[in-house]
């Protein structure tokens, strides 16, 4: 009988701190712009040049802390890890090993087996690197400074994960609490934030931990639930072969789907950490503690519970609505203009939703503004307009944040309620379909649904159907 095998995963999670200027100097932190445009002395490396902290980074460490139940290291220092790459231009980095900010924290995920909890052995501060850009033209490598400096934490869990499913479950729990924050933006995609996989194999029952390695480059949550399948699978063939599993950093390349080795794993003696001499340790105070403690946001999992409770909102359209951060200060903005929780919620659950998947965009790509969709939902409310011509209006207002009201008003789409106008609309109709009025007087209840049909398209979708329905039945039973 073949072994079973158990996957244990780890998780190094890098998240790009949302502070307008780096870690230890004042260049801007925007993603983009031209390359080596961002940068000064302090985070190209100059000789002579000195690191300043940045206290917002600090703040954020703090508050993403608190808010995975981690406790405080109140004397937190800076070290410097020595390594030689090109986009490294110090030729060190600054981070922490001693003493990092926070350590000993949890968050708490759900399973196809309930909830677990994965622990979280420590957070630190530290700076990004640079960024290599290989030229195939001119068959060379560039480096772009821009992202020199810029200030990061770096989430290290406890290797509690078993499997693909509960380590995405723990990342999108990471993500939401950081965007929550309004700590990071989370962009997998800008790199604003990154995950590294520590994984080992060993056999189902053992305690004893497998060899295990890193995989780098992954910046989806299907490339890394990709990664984690191809490396599992390949760690458990080698084992039975009979060979075994070497400790390494592989690099996965999502297109072939599949990892190759990059460098046999360092540990920390090879990076000679020592305490930077030109940072003083940071002193955190009981007090300062206590201040990011109680300017903490209402975080996801209150979230859910308030939307259930305040605005009578079945689970489904809470859990939808709380899973961007986004999403649910566009909902709140716009309850609290026009006071119709679940009729907000249907605008962003069926339109906003489908439009975002047609534009492929996420929630957090959405520009219109909560005062629009306000105004549309009162005029559907107060018959205005009718739920057809509202939703094409609204399609106006995802892509153009046009004004509801004036746009109705300039495409005259407001509802036709005047029985006259409509009586004569109807009638032409009758006259020109005698075998409709026929069927209805046979009994054919289907013939009045045609009747009411015809004269909604004649009226370009702008009539009041109630109206409509009436008049036709008054008509045809004349």
């Amino acid at each position: 009988m073949s072994k079973q095998y158990e996957t244990v995963i780890g998780l190094e999670v890098h998240v790009e701190l949302a502070s307008k200027t780096k870690i230890f100097c004042g260049c801007s932190t925007e993603f983009g712009g031209a390359p080596n445009t961002h940068t000064c002395p302090v985070c190209t490396g100059m000789p002579g040049s000195l690191p300043v902290l940045n206290k917002q980074v600090v703040e954020y460490a703090l508050a993403v802390g608190l808010a995975v139940n981690c406790r405080i290291n109140q004397y937190c220092r800076f070290d410097r890890k020595n390594y030689f790459y090109p986009d490294n231009p110090q030729n060190y980095q600054i981070s922490q090993l001693y003493l990092p900010i926070c350590h000993d924290g949890w968050v708490e995920i759900e399973t196809g087996a309930g909830k677990k909890k994965v622990g979280i052995h420590e957070i630190h501060m530290e700076e990004d690197a640079g960024k290599l850009i290989h030229d195939e033209w001119e068959d060379c490598s560039l480096v772009d400074y821009n992202r020199s400096g810029v200030p990061l934490i770096e989430i290290v869990s406890e290797p509690d994960m078993r499997s693909a499913d509960e380590v995405i479950a723990y990342l999108e729990k990471l993500r939401l609490i950081i965007q929550y924050l309004g700590a990071s933006d989370c962009k997998l995609q800008e790199g604003s934030m990154r995950a590294d996989v520590n994984l080992s194999v060993r056999e189902a029952g053992t305690n004893k931990l497998g060899t295990r390695t890193e995989m780098k480059n992954l910046n989806s949550f299907k490339a890394i639930a990709r990664a984690i399948e191809g490396e599992r699978s390949r760690q458990i063939e080698l084992l039975e072969e009979g060979k075994k599993v070497v400790q390494e950093t592989r690099r996965w390349d999502d297109n072939k789907e599949s990892s190759h080795a990059m460098r046999s794993k360092e540990d920390a003696q090879d990076y000679r950490y020592f305490p930077d001499p030109d940072l003083v340790p940071v002193m955190i105070s009981d007090e300062w503690i206590a201040r990011i403690r109680a300017g903490l946001p209402e975080l996801r999992t209150e979230k859910l519970e308030r939307y259930q409770k305040e605005y009578e909102l079945p689970l489904y359209d809470a859990e939808i609505l709380t899973g961007s951060k986004h999403l649910a200060d566009v909902f709140e903005d716009t309850v609290k203009l026009c006071g119709r929780p679940k009729e907000v919620s249907n605008w962003l659950m069926t339109d906003t939703m489908r439009l975002l998947k047609e534009h492929e965009q996420e929630p957090e790509d959405i520009s219109f503004s909560p005062k629009n969709l306000a105004k549309l939902v009162k005029m559907v409310e107060e018959n205005v307009i009718n739920r057809t011509v509202a939703k094409s209006v609204f399609e106006a207002v995802y892509k153009e944040d046009v004004d509801p009201e004036q746009y109705v008003e300039e495409k005259g789409l407001k509802v036709v309620s005047d029985e006259g106008a409509l009586q004569a609309v109807i009638e032409e109709i009758l006259q020109k379909n005698p075998q409709s009025v026929a069927d209805y007087k046979a009994g054919k209840q289907k013939a009045m649904g045609f009747v009411v049909g015809q004269t909604m398209r004649a009226m370009k979708g702008k009539a009041d159907p109630a109206v409509v329905n009436q008049l036709v039945k008054e008509l045809l039973e004349r």
